[in-house]
């Protein structure tokens, strides 16, 4: 089994950072990318960036130039810096990652719980 664990979610002021991580553990063959979603209550859940093995980003319109998304594939660990925050960027965090377990091929996506990232004015 695959599990990925979030952790850096918080109560911040407008304009103030927050660094979110997520490892993940298991049974894991390779991981192709890691991302991060949100959701805010009553919106639909929406990427805010994802990383390959390689390095490939690809950022949310909303975030780009606040958030950077980065890996550590030694740990199997992504993490997302975010700055400037805005209120708007009030949501629960999620952590993804696209997978094989160790004697499969396909490739699963794999959740973790969530974190909530709270923005004040």
């Amino acid at each position: 089994q695959v599990q990925l664990v979030e952790s850096g979610g918080g109560l911040v002021q407008a304009g103030e950072s927050l660094r979110l991580s997520c490892a993940a553990s298991g049974s894991i063959s390779s991981i192709n990318a890691m991302g991060w979603y949100r959701q805010a209550p009553g919106k639909q859940r929406e990427l805010v960036a994802a990383i390959t093995t390689g390095g490939s980003t690809n950022y949310a319109d909303s975030v780009k130039g606040r958030f950077t998304i980065s890996r550590d594939n030694a740990k199997n660990t992504v993490y997302l810096q975010m700055n400037s925050l805005k209120p708007e960027d009030t949501a629960a965090y999620y952590c993804n990652a696209r997978a094989r377990r160790i004697g499969e091929r396909r490739v699963n996506v794999y959740w973790g719980q969530g974190t909530q990232v709270t923005v004040s004015s």
